[in-house]
C-alpha cells in the first residue's frame, strides 16, 4: 500500500517539483546492492593513475567533471550549468562557465577554485601526468607545462566563486573542448585535502570527492562499502528534500573474499558483476552485457634497456604475438590493429580514427618475421621482466606472451606487484604497481592505457618528448623536458606531434595524427595487444542504469525490484 500511495504522489507532484518523488519506504534509506564492480583499488588519486581499467571505473562513480559523454560519445552538461563566450577579438576569447550547486562529500560547496586548482596541478611542471594534452587549446598552457612561463600566466581562473573563466588563443572547437573535459582526469579537487596529506587518495578517512557515490570503508583483501553521497545536489536549505532525489541506490557493497563470484551471482548474492572470472568468460559470453572502452591494453618497454633500444628488436617482439589467440584467452576483447581504440573520434562523432586509417599491426603472428628482425639486430637473447598487476587476466596474457617471447631465445619472467601498506597509516596503501610504472621501473609492464578522451591528440601527444605531460627537469643546465616513461624520443615523431597542435583544420590535423601513429607503430615503444571490452552481468531485478562513451556505468537512477526483501537485517532494521 506504501508503494502505491508513493507512486501516486510523484505522478501528482511530476508537474510540480520532481525531486519530491522517491522510491523509498517509511524509515529507511533506501536499497543496498551487493556488487562487484571492479578490481581492488587502493589511490583515488584521478591525477595519476590511468594505467588500470578498473580504476577509471571507480573515479567515474566518486568523482563528477565539468561534463560527461552519452554512450555515443556526445557530450552533456555535468558540472557545467552553462556556458558563454565573452570575448572574441584577433588576442583571442574567452569562456565562462557557471557551476551547478552541489557539494563535497563533507559537505563543502564545489567551487570554481576546485576546478582550477586540480587544472593547475596537472600543468605544474613537476607534476607526472598524460592528462595534460587535455588541456593545450587553453591560453599558455602548453608553456606553462615546459615551464616557459608562470602557472600564474595559465588562462584559468575562479572569477566568481561559482564561475570560471577560461581563456584560449585564437578560436577553438567547442565541442571538442567540452569532450575533452568529460575526461575522468579533469574533476576537481580540493586544495586543502590534496596539499594536506600527501596520502589523501590512499584512505577513506580523507578522501574527499564530488560524485554520487563516496567510499565509506575499504578493507583490503575484503570489501569496499560505497555510499550515496548525501550532499549529492541536494539543496542545504531545502526541508524534507528526498535522499533519493539525484542518486537512488544507498549502499553498494563488494566481497572481495568470495570464493565463487559466477556462484554468487547465479544465487542472487551478488547482482552485478563486471569482473566476470577468467575460466567462466566463453560459458558466459552471450549472456553478458559487452561494450567497447576507450582504453588498449599494451606492453610498454623501457627504451633505457639497452635490450630494448634497437626499435627492430621491439618490433620483433610485437610481430611473434598472435593477438587473436590473446583475444580467445580473454574472450572479452578485440585485436589491437593499432594503438588509438576504436572509439576515439577521427574529426568528428561520426567517423571513428580506427577505421578511417589502416590496421598498422596484424592480428596473427609472424614469428619468422620475428626472427629475421632480431637477427638483422644482432639479438640471439636476454633476460627480461614482465611487470603486471595481479588478476587473472593480465596473469593469462603475460604467460602467453612469456611463452611466445621465451621461444625467441629470450629469458623471460613474470612480476606481480601488489600494494604495500604506508606505514604509520592504518588502511592506506600504496599503489606500488603505478609508483613503478611512473619512475620507469621496469622492463616491460602491462598498462590498460586509457585515451582520456575521444580525440586521438590527447592519446598520442604524450609519447613526444615537449608533449609528455612529464614536465620539466628544472636541475638541468638546460632545462630538460622529461620524456614519455617509456624514454622514447624521436625527432621525426615530435615533429609531427608538434605540427598536428598547430593544426587547427579537423582534417588536417587527423591527417597528421595518423602519419604519427604510423611512426610510432614503427618504432614501437610499445606494444598494442587488444582494445579493451568491459562485460557484465546483471541481475534482472535491476533497472534504470546507464553505460558511458568510456565503457563505464552510471548507476545513479538504478532501481532494484523489491529492495526491501534485499535489504541486509540491520538496514531493514533503520
Amino acid at each position: 500500500m506504501k508503494r502505491m500511495i508513493s507512486l501516486m504522489l510523484c505522478a501528482v507532484m511530476l508537474l510540480g517539483v520532481l525531486s519530491a518523488c522517491t522510491t523509498l519506504e517509511e524509515g529507511d534509506k533506501g536499497m543496498v546492492i551487493n556488487v562487484y564492480m571492479a578490481t581492488e583499488q587502493f589511490d583515488f588519486d584521478p591525477v595519476r593513475h590511468f594505467d588500470d581499467d578498473a580504476m577509471v571505473k571507480i573515479y567515474d562513480m566518486i568523482y563528477e567533471g565539468l561534463t560527461d559523454l552519452d554512450e555515443n560519445g556526445k557530450w552533456k552538461k555535468a558540472m557545467m550549468k552553462e556556458y558563454k563566450i565573452v570575448g572574441n577579438d584577433e588576442d583571442g576569447y574567452s569562456m565562462l562557465i557557471t557551476l551547478n550547486s552541489t557539494r563535497w562529500s563533507d559537505g563543502r560547496t564545489v567551487q570554481a577554485a576546485d576546478f582550477v586548482y586540480a587544472w593547475k596541478r596537472i600543468l605544474t611542471v613537476d607534476c607526472q601526468s598524460e592528462a595534460a594534452a587535455l588541456l593545450y587549446d587553453i591560453k599558455n598552457a602548453y608553456e606553462v607545462k615546459l615551464g616557459d612561463v608562470s602557472i600564474d600566466d595559465v588562462g584559468i581562473a575562479a572569477v566568481d566563486t561559482y564561475v570560471i573563466q577560461v581563456d584560449f588563443v585564437g578560436e577553438i572547437n567547442v565541442d571538442n573542448f567540452f569532450q575533452k573535459l568529460a575526461s575522468p582526469a579533469l574533476v576537481p579537487l580540493r586544495e586543502d585535502i590534496v596539499d594536506r596529506d600527501e596520502h589523501w587518495a590512499k584512505q577513506t578517512a580523507t578522501l574527499v570527492t564530488n560524485g554520487p557515490f563516496a567510499i565509506k570503508e575499504l578493507n583490503k583483501g575484503e570489501s569496499m562499502r560505497m555510499e550515496r553521497s548525501s550532499y549529492y545536489y541536494l539543496d542545504a536549505e531545502k526541508e524534507n528534500q528526498a535522499l533519493d532525489t539525484y542518486v537512488i541506490p544507498y549502499k553498494l557493497l563488494t566481497d572481495y573474499k568470495s570464493e565463487d563470484l559466477i556462484a554468487d551471482f547465479e544465487a542472487g548474492k551478488l547482482l552485478y558483476l563486471d569482473e566476470i572470472p577468467l575460466a567462466a568468460r566463453a560459458q558466459y559470453k552471450n549472456e553478458a552485457t559487452v561494450t567497447d572502452m576507450l582504453a588498449t591494453h599494451s606492453y610498454y618497454f623501457n627504451t633505457n634497456n639497452e635490450l630494448f633500444q634497437d626499435a627492430r628488436v621491439r618490433r620483433a617482439l610485437s610481430m611473434a604475438l598472435d593477438r587473436n589467440e590473446i583475444v580467445n584467452l580473454i574472450t572479452f576483447a578485440k585485436p589491437a590493429t593499432g594503438f588509438v581504440s576504436e572509439k576515439v573520434f577521427n574529426t568528428t562523432a561520426k567517423t571513428s580514427f580506427r577505421e578511417a586509417g589502416e590496421d598498422l599491426i596484424a592480428s596473427t603472428a609472424d614469428v619468422a618475421g620475428a626472427k629475421a628482425l632480431l637477427q638483422q639486430a644482432g639479438v640471439k637473447g636476454g633476460s627480461f621482466t614482465i611487470t603486471i598487476r595481479p588478476n587473472e587476466v593480465d596473469r593469462a596474457v603475460a604467460e602467453y606472451v612469456q611463452g611466445v617471447w621465451n621461444s625467441l631465445g629470450f629469458k623471460v619472467t613474470i612480476e606481480e606487484v601488489k600494494p604495500k601498506k604506508v606505514l604509520n597509516y592504518d588502511k592506506a596503501y600504496e599503489d606500488v604497481f603505478s609508483t613503478k610504472y611512473a619512475a620507469g621501473d621496469f622492463d616491460v609492464i602491462a598498462i590498460d592505457a586509457q585515451m582520456l578522451s575521444t580525440d586521438a591528440f590527447t592519446a598520442l601527444a604524450p609519447f613526444a618528448v615537449k608533449f609528455s605531460g612529464n614536465g620539466v627537469d628544472m636541475n638541468s643546465a638546460d632545462y630538460d623536458e622529461y620524456t614519455h616513461i617509456t624514454g622514447y624520443s624521436s625527432e621525426a615523431y615530435d615533429a609531427l606531434i608538434a605540427s598536428a597542435y598547430a593544426e587547427t583544420d579537423a582534417a588536417a590535423k587527423a591527417a597528421i595524427l595518423h602519419d604519427a601513429e604510423k611512426q610510432l607503430m614503427e618504432d614501437m615503444p610499445i606494444v598494442p595487444l587488444f582494445f579493451m571490452q568491459d562485460a557484465y552481468l546483471i541481475h534482472d531485478d535491476l533497472s534504470g542504469y546507464k553505460t558511458s562513451y568510456f565503457g563505464t556505468r552510471d548507476i545513479k537512477r538504478m532501481k532494484l525490484k523489491n529492495y526491501i526483501e534485499y535489504l541486509p537485517k540491520e538496514d531493514a532494521e533503520g
